[in-house]
């Protein structure tokens, strides 16, 4: 499935870090009656990730709440601990971002997200994507194209919504 506006997020089960350590949590639980921006990227700790398209989000946070965003949700297939690692160290946690672990792909590839650079260690990794979604469902979808941090990043997506 190639991900478009209108289509029902996949229920996923992703991985996050809880009191009392890993756990599994359910995506359309945590879309449930809200209005989302759930954005993917390549992968914690990785260049561009780091130093724009998380920060990017980082950045607009007021304005989203003020588009009456309830949640952000950063997806990477990464495990948990490396996400919390990663939120930690880059302040996206405190900030309001929720770090989603794709521990095994399963849901970028559900989305037909999915690119590998076998070079870079990048197996199954997710493209670029931001998506406002309401109650599960995609309303706005910007996509970009593989190796390219422009349509999904955060001040671009505010323009979009």
């Amino acid at each position: 499935m190639k991900l478009n506006v209108g289509d029902t997020l996949p229920d996923a089960q992703m991985s996050v870090m809880s009191d009392d350590g890993p756990a599994r949590v359910s995506l359309s639980d945590k879309l449930a009656g809200k209005k989302a921006v759930v954005f993917a990227l390549p992968g914690a700790f990785t260049g561009t990730c780091s130093t724009s398209h998380l920060p990017s989000f980082m950045r607009v946070m007021d304005d989203l709440k003020e588009k009456g965003i309830d949640g952000v949700y950063c997806v990477a297939v990464n495990d948990p601990f490396v996400m919390q690692a990663w939120g930690e160290s880059t302040g996206a946690t405190a900030a309001g971002i929720e770090m989603l672990a794709d521990a095994d792909a399963s849901f970028t590839k559900a989305v037909g997200a999915e690119f590998t650079v076998e070079p870079l260690g990048f197996i199954n990794r997710s493209n670029r994507y931001a998506a406002l979604v309401e109650d599960g469902v995609v309303k706005v979808l910007n996509i970009d194209e593989p190796g390219v941090c422009d349509l999904s990043t955060g001040d671009r997506f505010i323009e979009a919504i």
